[in-house]
């Protein structure tokens, strides 16, 4: 496998597991075991050979994955979000109309507490077409769903029993931006909720903004933030957004300028500034890249965000007291183009999902300096696109 290590100053080794940040696992203050095995669920398209939602086991201590199965029925179930009790998972199904209805759906299963296996539960429409990212609220009473086609964005209430109630929200995106291939129009891409439960953020690659949105659980309503976006560069895209642990700083990853952008969060406003812009590409290349995934490492000390072109994890150092971004470097993924990618709650692990050549690739996260470094495991999945985990027999 050819690896690019493009400005690691620092050795690729120095492996630590991470197994003793127990409270990834659980509410902060809550001191948990850590488990030797996750479940690991795989969304993927199910154009061509795809089977739809394929559930491995992870093994902490090597790396390995095994398939456990895969749960067939539904089309591009390419993302998938898991509820706080890890009970139920929620998949889109990405999409531009259902049951003869313009529009997606997002299909909700029960997991088996021992083997997590899936068990169809229901469906509901999204609300509008294409439907590609969802988070389950921190308090488990609603999903909210993105739909990058139709520029909008739904709330759909869980029941006791983790089926899903048609939308208590749904909010239409207008406007447009610079690209006049991609920004003609809104293109919702992700959608994410505050630490506290209070506000509801939506990525739309199509009006360089993240929308900001007062979010109440209990009704599961939407309503516009006295301070209602917060802006990018002209032509950026805004595509998938993280929190920083702490909760002072998020960021936003930009899919078309190749950058991500650093906020510092304000969480009695909800509101977001902007800190700093910085590119995921190294000085030297020239050629064609999308971003998609941004994550921050559990600790609070790294963020990672996906190129695909370049097909690279850029590896960010993050400043704790200003939340300011250096770059350090950019590890290939053993594959082309990396959709997303998915850390274990011990940030041990990085797995790389690469969509276009079918595989997932398992790197080991250097403690001291972020750094990855491949395991020597991956396993094959078409079309691989989003990657979760939760510990196996969690339920």
């Amino acid at each position: 496998m050819t690896m690019i290590a493009h400005g690691f100053g620092l050795t690729l080794g120095g492996v630590a597991t991470f197994l003793s940040v127990a409270t990834a696992w659980g509410q902060p203050g809550q001191d948990q075991a850590v488990p030797s095995r996750l479940l690991v669920y795989v969304g993927t398209y199910t154009r061509g050979e795809g089977e739809g939602i394929f559930r491995y086991q992870f093994d902490l201590a090597s790396g390995k994955l095994s398939l456990l199965g895969t749960t067939s029925g539904l089309v591009n179930p390419s993302f998938v979000a898991i509820d706080p009790t890890n009970r139920f998972l929620y998949a889109v199904n990405e999409i531009s109309s259902v049951d003869g209805k313009r529009g997606g759906a997002v299909a909700a299963y029960s997991i088996d507490p021992a083997g997590g296996e899936l068990t169809f539960l229901n469906r509901q429409s999204s609300g509008g077409p294409g439907p590609c990212h969802l988070v389950v609220d921190r308090a488990g009473k609603n999903v909210l769903v993105a739909n990058y086609g139709g520029g909008s964005v739904a709330v759909l209430p869980i029941g006791d029993d983790g089926h899903l109630k048609e939308a208590s929200a749904f909010v239409q995106h207008v406007g447009s931006s610079v690209n006049p291939r991609r920004q003609q129009g809104p293109h919702a891409h992700s959608v994410n909720v505050d630490p506290a439960n209070r506000f509801a953020f939506v990525a739309d690659l199509g009006l360089d903004k993240v929308l900001v949105y007062r979010f109440d659980a209990a009704q599961g309503t939407l309503a516009p933030n006295e301070e209602p976006w917060a802006r990018v560069d002209p032509g950026a895209g805004p595509r998938h957004f993280a929190f920083h642990p702490s909760g002072k700083f998020a960021y936003v990853i930009n899919e078309l300028a190749s950058t991500v952008t650093a906020f510092a969060y304000d969480a009695q406003r909800g509101s977001l500034r902007s800190l700093q812009t910085i590119s995921t590409l190294p000085r030297d290349f020239d050629g064609d890249n999308t971003t998609a995934e941004v994550q921050v490492h559990p600790t609070g000390r790294f963020l990672y965000g996906s190129n695909r072109g370049h097909d690279s994890i850029a590896v960010f150092r993050i400043d704790a007291g200003t939340g300011a971004l250096a770059h350090v470097g950019n590890v290939s993924t053993g594959g082309s183009t990396p959709r997303n990618f998915g850390m274990d709650p011990t940030g041990a692990y990085l797995l790389a999902a690469n969509q276009a050549t079918d595989n997932i690739v398992v790197f080991r996260i250097d403690a001291a300096t972020g750094a990855l470094t491949p395991t020597g495991h991956s396993v094959d999945v078409p079309k691989p696109v989003c990657i979760k985990m939760i510990p196996l027999g969690s339920s």
